[in-house]
């Protein structure tokens, strides 16, 4: 029968409706399936079971089974079941199925034992996606956190371990999980029922009533009995020692196994623990942090595994090779690069590396964690360990030691360590000391070490200092040298202070000083150097105490004329620029801005510069007859000391024309006594400048020569 055009176009017109409403019937099909999802749910479960029960073979792994796929299925039911009744806010048929009949617990036990082969990454794949895809709060559940307790004990604890990338996604979920409802905390590392608040709103445990309903609700209410008893059979019949009592709280499986994976030797792996484990220590919740330190071995599984480190590093280190290895970072512990490779290079990385995360957890912590954290390291690494090896009588052990200890300290950052690290070097007493003190303190035999017999042990020992003295705690600079110079007792009493020194000092009766000094080939710069402090308030002028200093060297012992040089103006600048920096460093301790008026009625005391001070100044006076490089640290660490803004510092220190009381002796007396013997020893070597000129030369690499 032939179809006029028009009949055409109305069967088209047919088809094409028929087409749209088989489209949209089969849409409707799959928002409102058919089949029963409990149903479907507990088929998959049976299927899962039954392939225990029925297996024999039990080296096909488990990839290779239908259990990757039927697990798959059942987390699709669960993600869709939840969408399904996302206006309800109630747990749907399915979920109720998992916790009622604890199908997370028998996973655990089945991921324990490892059958079949593979077992484990499947079930932890499966916890981490049912905790991150099904937006339900499920950790509070007693079915849910026991079985996550019992699987993180499974992992963390066997370095290199087939399963360490699930392990680690594992944790990520839990800890993010963390992050979002600190209280979940409490739950992973103690196991505790949730509270009955937290129940009216999470409950635990699934009311009974509610069972029984959902059981008349769904003709799959038989079901679930037929395949709990499959699930019991397939417990009865897994090795003994896979079926484990119930771990007691306080485990802290969740930071063991979070430790674990930081030892990775993958080191995404260890990277990704890492991050787990500072996102879990900075939760902001005090009951979190408290439950973190008083209920779990974070701080001292974290101190344990840094001291481990500490001890793999080889005693016989260099310190100079400990120097390169500055500024290491705990993402990237590894050397950037082998051209500079010396044996222990590796274990000093991953120390200095580690070191780096701890600083960062303890800058990151919540304030109870970071304290916690502190007093650990402090116990475990600067008491137990350091403190033996820094009091050893093997130059070998201090020597390294040092050098160590100096890496810490130039990494070192959160006031919490900073605090314990000071309290370890200097100790409580902020008193001034006598001369006739014996050693006691760590800090007394430290500053012994600076004036060791062996040259390398001195200069690692100022570095320490050097590095110390960079720290922002007042307590450094206090106990070093302002317990010594409170009440100016270096300055004679009895005569009324001059309001200024201008008017009052002859020069032509120190010999060091002519009145010709201008014309001897030392011409002071046009332009005066920037002056941090002026003469208003007693105290001499910055141009007055530099063109002071200069004029001690004798010309003879000066190379600036045979070179082209630009004077001490770039000596200056940069020095103030150092003393900028250093002055907003201290200027949150309110120190004075003037000093402290003397009383002239006020009987003289003795004074005594400190054991820090008299060290420095000894080694001065013995600089013709050291090494440059040990006589290059002398000088740094007094620089390091003259940047501090305190005016008894800048009195004491830099000052050459203050009334000394008898028997004291500044740094300017000392170097007057120096240039008197360097004067003596000039006259005794022939053709003395051009000598000098070749070692400066040499010094400064720009002729071959021995330094």
């Amino acid at each position: 029968m032939l179809l006029s055009k028009s009949n055409i176009f109305k069967c088209k017109s047919f088809g094409t409706a028929l087409l749209v409403w088989s489209y949209r019937s089969q849409l409707q099909i799959q928002r409102e399936p058919s089949i029963d999802l409990l149903g479907a749910f507990v088929e998959h479960w049976k299927g899962i079971t039954h392939y225990y029960i029925e297996s024999t073979d039990e080296n096909t792994p488990a990839k290779k089974t239908d259990i990757p796929w039927r697990l798959k299925q059942m987390l699709d039911i669960l993600v869709y079941e939840e969408r399904q009744q996302a206006a309800a806010g109630e747990a749907g048929p399915c979920l109720e199925y998992l916790l009622q009949h604890k199908i997370l617990e028998t996973l655990c036990t089945l991921g324990k034992a490892e059958y079949p082969p593979g077992m484990r990454q499947q079930v932890l794949q499966f916890f981490s996606r049912v905790l991150a895809q099904v937006q339900h709060p499920l950790l509070h559940y007693l079915s849910v956190h026991r079985p996550v307790q019992k699987l993180l004990q499974l992992g963390g604890t066997v370095p290199g371990s087939l399963t360490e990338k699930e392990e680690v996604q594992f944790t990520t979920v839990l800890c993010s999980k963390i992050q979002q409802d600190p209280d979940l905390l409490t739950y992973i590392l103690e196991g505790k029922i949730v509270s009955r608040k937290k129940a009216s709103r999470e409950p635990s445990a699934l009311p009974r009533e509610a069972a029984s309903v959902k059981d008349k609700e769904h003709p799959h209410s038989k079901a679930p009995d037929r395949a709990s008893c499959g699930t019991r059979a397939l417990t009865t019949q897994l090795p003994a020692e896979t079926q484990e009592p119930d771990g007691g709280p306080g485990e802290g499986s969740l930071i063991t196994s979070l430790i674990g994976l930081c030892k990775s030797k993958k080191s995404r792996v260890a990277l990704k623990a890492q991050e787990n484990l500072l996102l879990l220590v900075s939760v902001a919740s005090p009951a979190a942090a408290t439950c973190l330190v008083q209920s779990s071995p974070c701080c001292p599984a974290i101190v344990e595994h840094l001291c481990r480190l500490y001890r793999s590093v080889p005693t016989f280190l260099d310190p100079a090779d400990i120097a390169t290895l500055e500024g290491i970072s705990w993402r990237l512990p590894s050397a950037p690069s082998d051209e500079a490779s010396f044996p222990g290079k590796e274990a000093l990385a991953a120390f200095l590396g580690w070191f780096d995360y701890c600083d960062h957890l303890v800058t990151e912590a919540h304030p109870v964690v970071a304290d916690a954290l502190a007093k650990a390291v402090a116990e475990k690494l600067f008491m137990e360990i350091l403190q033996p090896q820094l009091l050893h009588v093997s130059e070998q052990s201090v020597l390294t030691s040092t050098a160590l200890l100096t890496a810490i300290l130039r990494q070192l950052r959160p006031a919490a360590l900073l605090r314990e690290a000071v309290a370890f070097l200097l100790g409580p007493d902020q008193q001034a000391a006598a001369p006739e003190d014996s050693p006691r303190t760590l800090c007394s035999h430290l500053i012994g070490h600076c004036d060791h017999l062996s040259d390398e042990i001195s200069v690692a020992t100022l570095r320490l200092f050097e590095e110390l003295l960079q720290k922002p705690h007042e307590q450094i600079i206090r106990s070093l040298i302002l317990c010594n110079l409170e009440g100016r007792p270096y300055v004679a009493r009895g005569s009324p202070e001059p309001e200024s020194y201008e008017d009052t000092l002859d020069l032509e009766e120190d010999p060091y000083f002519t009145d010709g000094f201008l014309d001897s080939g030392f011409q002071p710069s046009t332009k005066p150097p920037p002056a941090p402090a002026t003469n208003s308030d007693g105290r001499t002028a910055v141009t007055e105490i530099v063109n002071s200093f200069l004029c001690l060297v004798p010309e003879e012992a000066k190379t600036s004329a045979f070179l082209e040089e630009t004077g001490y103006d770039t000596y200056v600048h940069d020095a103030y620029g150092l003393f900028q920096e250093c002055s907003s460093r201290v200027a949150p301790w309110g120190w004075p801005q003037s000093l402290t008026p003397l009383d002239p009625h006020e009987p003289e005391r003795p004074f005594f510069e400190g054991h820090f001070l008299q060290m420095l100044f000894d080694r001065m006076s013995r600089i013709l007859e050291q090494p440059y490089s040990l006589n290059l640290q002398v000088t740094s660490v007094l620089s390091r000391l003259a940047l501090f803004p305190h005016p008894h510092i800048h009195e004491y220190l830099l000052d050459p024309y203050i009334n000394l009381a008898p028997g004291c002796r500044s740094l300017f007396s000392v170097l007057v006594r120096v240039i008197g013997d360097l004067m003596q020893r000039i006259q005794r070597v022939p053709q003395f400048p051009g000598k000098l000129l070749l070692v400066r030369k040499q010094l400064m690499g720009q002729v071959p020569g021995e330094q």
